[in-house]
């Protein structure tokens, strides 16, 4: 599935957060799968289409709020991934090992 057809779908059935449409949902109406729709929603957001998501679903932002809205969910999702690599490197120590990489080591 091409891109443009998720954002064609998303702008035209689900605008705004109210509209959202959970991932299993939007699988199912689009026949993809899980990671091609994690694939093309990345896509659009890095050519600066508005795909927003959060525990209601995805959906296409209807105003600025629900884009910041997502930013600051995907920061803490990120924030939870550093603390994890940072664990992980941490953990090397009982293998003899130094930690490698992401923190400028």
């Amino acid at each position: 599935m091409a891109s443009e057809q998720l954002k064609a779908y998303l702008k035209g059935n689900c605008l705004g957060r109210s509209h959202a449409m959970k991932a299993a949902e939007l699988e199912q109406a689009l026949q993809i799968s899980e990671n091609e729709l994690r694939r093309q929603v990345n896509r659009l957001r890095r050519k600066n289409i508005p795909i927003c998501s959060g525990s209601e679903g995805h959906f296409y932002a209807a105003h600025a709020g629900e884009v910041v809205d997502t930013i600051l969910n995907l920061e803490e999702m990120l924030k939870g991934l550093q603390d994890s690599m940072s664990g992980l490197r941490g953990s090397l120590e009982r293998f003899g090992e130094t930690a490698v990489g992401g923190d400028g080591s």
